[in-house]
C-alpha cells in the first residue's frame, strides 16, 4: 500500500457599520476616476461572469487534465505535471494499535501538541488531549505538555515516547521518519532551516529540551487527515485539505509511480486567495465601471486587504439593506456604497467563489476517476470516502455547496450515491499520532 498527495485552493467578522456623520469626520484618501467610462458595473459584472463560468465540458476537461497531470507527476520528478512528492506511508493504522503516542500539527494556521492512548480493536481510542503552542516555543511546548500527563495516559515500561508529526509544508521525504525542507509557503520564514531535514531540526530541539522522544512518522496534512478519518472508516480512498493552503493524498499503488523503486507518495501546495481575486475585480469594476460613484479610495489599490473570510462574511448576509456588506467594504477598503452597489460585490464574491468550489470539486473527480482506471473498476462500484478538512470547507457554505454540486454533475446520479464526502475535523492531529502508533518501533508487540 502506498499513498501520494497531489496539489490543487480561506473563511471573519464583519465590523460595526459606520454612520454618515462618523464617515465624514473619519479622513479617507480617494482617487478620481477618469470620467471616460466606457464600460458599466453591469456590463463588467456579465463579462466576468462569462469568463469565470465552470460549464460541464469544462469540468470533465478539469478532471481530465487533473489525472494525466498525475501520472506525469507520478513518472519523473521536476518534469511535467503534478508535483508529486513521495511521504513514505505505506501502513495505515490498523486499529490494533495500543499504547500512547504524541503528535505535532503544525499547520498554515496553529501548532498544537496533542497525545493519544490507544486500546487496540476493543477500545480504540481511549482518550485524547490537546494543546497549543506558538511555532517558535515547539519543543518547549511538547516539553510542556508531556509533564502533564495524567493517569489517563500510560507508557509501557522500556519504550521511548513517539511522536507523528503533521508538518504542512513542501518536504521532500527519504523515510517515513525524515524530510528535507524544500521551501517555507504561508507566510513563514525561518532562516537556516530550507534544506535541513526537519526531523533532525526537532529531535536536536527535543534533546535541548532533555526530551526522550522519536518521531516516528513525519507526515503532510492530508496524509495525516486520511489516516485519522481511515482509522474509523475503511471506505475512505481521498483526504482533501481546503484551508490556508490546499492539496490532496489518495492511496496509489507502488506499480504506478515509475520514479520510485520501493516506496510512495507525495505532497504539494499552492494557495489562491480568492479575497484578493475579488479586490481586484472590484478595483477595476470602480476605476473603469463607476462602481463606487467617482471617487475611487486608494485603499481598494492595497493588495490583500480583503481576505476570503471576509468574503463568507459577506455572502452570509441576508438582510434588505446588506448592511453587513456595506460595513465590511468601508471598514476593509474605505469604501462607501450605496445597495445596487453591495449587490454587484455580492456577486461577484459569488462569482469567484462558484468557480473555485467547482474546480476543487473536479479536482477531486479527477484523482478518483485515476483511481477507478487504475483499479479497473473498483472505486465507483462500491461506497467510497472523501475526507476533507480545512477552515475553507469547513466555514464556507457556498464553497462547500458548489464543490458537491461540481463532483455531483461530473459523476452523474448513480456514481455520485457511491461517493460519500465527509468533513474531517482536526484530523490532521490524530492522524499523525495514529501513524506514529502504525510505523512503531515496538509494533510487534501490539
Amino acid at each position: 500500500m502506498s499513498s501520494v498527495t497531489v496539489s490543487a485552493a480561506a473563511p471573519s467578522a464583519v465590523g460595526s457599520f459606520i454612520s454618515r456623520s462618523r464617515q465624514r469626520r473619519r479622513r479617507l484618501t480617494m482617487a478620481l476616476r477618469s470620467d471616460a467610462v466606457s464600460v458599466g458595473p453591469t456590463k463588467m459584472l456579465t463579462k466576468l461572469k462569462h469568463e469565470c463560468a465552470t460549464p460541464l465540458p469544462l469540468l470533465q476537461q478539469v478532471a481530465h487534465a487533473m489525472s494525466v497531470e498525475m501520472r506525469a507527476g507520478l513518472a519523473d520528478d521536476g518534469g511535467p505535471g503534478l508535483p508529486m512528492i513521495p511521504t513514505y506511508v505505506d501502513n495505515l493504522p490498523t486499529g490494533n494499535e495500543k499504547g500512547l503516542f504524541y503528535a505535532l500539527d503544525l499547520g498554515g494556521t496553529n501548532f498544537r501538541v496533542l497525545r493519544v492512548q490507544l486500546g487496540g480493536k476493543d477500545q480504540r481510542v481511549i482518550a485524547t488531549e490537546f494543546d497549543q503552542e506558538l511555532f517558535d516555543f515547539i519543543a518547549l511546548g511538547l516539553a510542556r505538555f508531556a509533564a502533564k500527563e495524567d493517569d489517563r495516559f500510560h507508557l509501557s515500561p522500556g519504550r521511548k515516547r513517539e511522536i507523528g508529526f503533521t508538518f504542512s509544508f513542501p518536504v521532500k521525504q527519504t523515510s517515513i521518519d525524515s524530510g528535507i525542507l524544500i521551501k517555507w509557503t504561508k507566510g513563514f520564514a525561518v532562516s537556516g532551516t530550507a534544506g535541513r531535514d526537519v526531523v533532525a531540526c526537532l529531535n536536536e530541539a527535543m534533546e535541548r529540551q532533555g526530551l526522550d522522544m522519536r518521531v516516528s512518522a513525519l507526515v503532510n496534512d492530508t496524509v495525516g487527515t486520511l489516516a485519522g478519518a481511515e482509522y474509523w472508516d475503511n471506505d475512505v480512498m481521498v483526504a482533501v485539505i481546503l484551508g490556508t493552503g490546499t492539496n490532496a493524498c489518495y492511496v496509489e499503488q507502488i506499480s504506478a509511480i515509475p520514479k520510485l523503486n520501493g516506496h510512495v507518495s507525495s505532497s504539494g501546495k499552492m494557495v489562491s486567495q480568492r479575497g484578493e481575486i475579488v479586490r481586484r475585480v472590484l478595483q477595476k469594476m470602480a476605476e473603469e465601471g463607476g462602481l463606487f460613484g467617482k471617487s475611487v479610495p486608494q485603499k481598494l489599490s492595497m493588495p490583500f486587504i480583503l481576505g476570503t473570510p471576509d468574503l463568507c462574511a459577506m455572502q452570509q448576509d441576508n438582510s434588505g439593506d446588506l448592511q453587513a456588506v456595506g460595513s465590511l467594504l468601508y471598514d476593509k477598503a474605505g469604501v462607501e456604497s450605496n445597495l445596487s452597489a453591495r449587490k454587484t460585490v455580492l456577486e461577484v464574491c459569488d462569482t469567484i467563489v462558484k468557480r473555485g468550489g467547482s474546480l476543487a470539486g473536479a479536482g477531486i473527480v479527477g484523482i478518483l476517476q485515476k483511481m477507478e482506471e487504475d483499479s479497473k473498476g473498483l472505486i465507483f462500484g462500491k461506497r467510497t470516502v472523501v475526507a476533507i478538512d480545512g477552515g475553507l470547507y469547513e466555514n464556507y457554505p457556498q464553497y462547500r455547496g458548489y464543490l458537491l454540486d461540481s463532483v455531483k454533475e461530473l459523476l452523474g446520479i448513480e456514481k455520485s450515491n457511491n461517493v460519500v464526502i465527509e468533513h474531517s475535523k482536526d484530523g490532521s492531529g490524530i492522524g499523525a499520532a495514529l501513524l506514529a502508533a502504525s510505523n512503531s518501533m515496538y509494533k510487534q508487540d501490539f
